[in-house]
């Protein structure tokens, strides 16, 4: 299997700048889709803010971040991140989901999104915040 882990950071309207700060810091690839280029505008006023970005490195850290809806809770520093798991087939990503799924309570269902053919989110019993998607072409 090839899975890996990678952290997933939140902001409220900072994720561009910090995913840039983080670019300068570890070099590499940055990419950012914002709720705009998803389709998924749920306040005209953060339409350009990051619903999906990721710095990428081959040889060092990698890190993504977006930026919290304004229609969720968000303070600075509590909920300040998620542990994202990446893999390449949706069965890997699948049989993952299921096994941590036990007693969690799901945030969005397993499915496509924009960015990745499968992607999903959950609370676990222990109250840690998953993200699990297939990578794609657009976030490999």
């Amino acid at each position: 299997m090839t899975a890996k882990a990678v952290t997933h950071l939140n902001f409220r309207g900072h994720a561009r700048e910090a995913l840039t700060f983080y670019r300068a810091a570890f070099g590499g690839d940055l990419t950012v889709l914002t709720y705009k280029d998803a389709g998924d505008v749920r306040d005209p006023a953060a339409a350009d803010q990051v619903m999906f970005g990721q710095v990428s490195t081959a040889d060092g850290p990698s890190v993504m971040a977006y930026d919290v809806p304004s229609d969720l809770p968000y303070h600075q520093g509590e909920n300040a991140f998620f542990v994202s798991v990446r893999g390449e087939t949706t069965e890997e990503i699948t049989a993952y989901w299921e096994r941590l799924a036990e007693d969690a309570t799901v945030l969005r269902p397993l499915g496509a999104a924009p960015w990745a053919p499968l992607y999903g989110m959950l609370r676990d019993r222990f109250g840690v915040t998953w993200v699990l998607d297939v990578v794609s072409e657009y976030n490999a």
